[in-house]
């Protein structure tokens, strides 16, 4: 059974927005961004962000096509989930994420906010939608 705080992240070649959330009030709020180099992830500013939140579980938005298709970017999110658990041993939980960054900047309704900043809020929305659909029977 997963409850407590859970970590979300929108996985990206150049950056990886993060975002906290809890199962008990299913509520998720933006963190930070992790910078990415040629594809590979901070991860030392990412275990210091999972040993300072101790998260229950990792949730990973999987890039599909409007019509629920997997594209070609699927499988490196898929990989960075399991990398996830890898090294950390925690449950990593998936979920379908189509147009975040589009809703996150519609959220903030700036058309020129940074990068950087609409990451971690698409992080927020990806973690929200698991949030509100997720089992508690793992």
């Amino acid at each position: 059974m997963l409850e407590g705080l859970v970590m979300g992240f929108d996985f990206g070649l150049k950056r990886i927005g993060i975002a906290i959330g809890q199962t008990i009030t299913r509520t998720a709020t933006p963190e930070t961004v992790v910078n990415s180099r040629d594809g590979v992830p901070d991860w030392e500013h990412i275990s210091r962000l999972i040993e300072h939140w101790k998260p229950q579980g990792l949730v990973v938005g999987l890039p599909m096509h409007l019509d629920g298709s997997e594209q070609p970017f699927t499988q490196s999110a898929r990989k960075f989930g399991q990398r996830l658990h890898g090294r950390y041993r925690l449950p990593v939980l998936y979920i379908e994420e189509q147009l975040s960054s589009i809703e996150a900047e519609q959220r903030l309704k700036s058309p020129g906010l940074a990068n950087a900043k609409l990451d971690a809020h698409a992080a927020q929305i990806i973690l929200e939608n698991w949030l509100n659909h997720y089992d508690t029977n793992l």
